[in-house]
């Protein structure tokens, strides 16, 4: 038996509206049917799709975190007053 939501579910777009290399949404982390089809959901649907994207937004923080960093030079030269000499 589904539970009685009193509420609508927010979508979860930010309107940043382009697809990454897998195909989710750089904003809300949804597939294009997840984005298309939002309306037609229900809410425990919608409800299961922001839990989907929260862990696709988990897990793609998580990937950006195990690449290595190429240079420790500063990009900018402004940067070394600052920084360590």
């Amino acid at each position: 038996m589904e539970q009685l939501e009193f509420f609508t579910v927010p979508s979860p777009c930010v309107g940043v509206c382009s697809v990454d290399e897998k195909g989710y949404c750089n904003g809300c982390m949804r597939k294009r049917e997840e984005r298309f089809n939002w309306l037609e959901f229900t809410p425990a649907q919608q409800l299961h799709v922001i839990k989907l994207c929260k862990q696709r937004y988990r897990r793609k923080t998580l990937q950006g975190k195990k690449k290595p960093q190429i240079t420790k030079e500063p990009v900018n030269p402004q940067q070394d007053l600052f920084g360590e000499n």
